[in-house]
């Protein structure tokens, strides 16, 4: 078994969820204060790739980054970056796949603390910035985790985004979701549940430590 495909599914995951945190958390914090007539229409689209066919997201992204098109022929010429079939084409496409599963949880981790806490921290002359940094982000905990255990774990089992925009080219864009298609495709099934088994092994387990530890099982059971 080609072990290619699953490295660079976690290299992916890795990247875009690292993005996606410096992306989500003050889109998060925007939406869950903000009273700006635009904040249905932003939580609209953040939310749309929950609803959307994968497919679709591919497509428009391929008509986008394509080298035919003005957006994509510009990024090309002018700028040297080719995101059709490239890897940082994927990692763009996740993080607006991945977008929603970030961004909902850590909005909702901000909009259940309570407002005196902010009024507190600005009170005692802190600014924005440290009062997020050093006193809301470390009340919402969970809820970080969550999300980037989310984020993670969606980048991890992508399948229609990245076969649009990416294709299957080994070493670039095969992540492991393709390389499974693949080797059904060719009736390879032995290899294509041994890739099929390792992430769902690897998503359970990931899964499962962030619930045991939003649940409190752990320090139940450490004590």
């Amino acid at each position: 078994m080609n072990w290619e495909p699953l490295l660079l599914t976690f290299k992916l995951a890795a990247v875009t969820t690292a993005i996606l945190a410096l992306v989500s958390i003050p889109l998060a914090y925007w939406l869950s204060h903000s009273k700006s007539k635009l904040k249905p229409v932003i939580e609209t689209l953040v939310s749309m790739p929950l609803v959307l066919p994968p497919t679709v997201l591919g497509f428009y992204f391929l008509i986008a980054f394509s080298p035919n098109n003005a957006f994509g022929n510009w990024l090309n010429e002018w700028l040297g970056i080719k995101l059709v079939f490239s890897f940082g084409g994927l990692v763009i496409a996740s993080i607006l796949y991945s977008l929603p599963f970030m961004v909902h949880p850590i909005q909702s981790g901000f909009s259940s603390l309570p407002k005196s806490l902010t009024e507190a921290a600005y009170v005692m002359g802190k600014s924005k910035l440290v009062t997020l940094q050093k006193v809301l982000l470390p009340n919402i905990k969970t809820s970080l985790l969550t999300g980037i255990v989310l984020a993670f774990a969606h980048t991890i089992g992508e399948f229609g985004v990245v076969l649009m925009i990416g294709g299957s080219i080994p070493g670039k864009t095969k992540v492991a979701s393709i390389a499974i298609y693949d080797e059904v495709e060719a009736l390879n099934y032995d290899t294509a549940n041994y890739y099929s088994l390792i992430l769902f092994i690897i998503t359970f387990s990931i899964l499962l430590i962030v619930y045991l530890i939003n649940g409190g099982y752990l320090k139940r059971f450490w004590k």
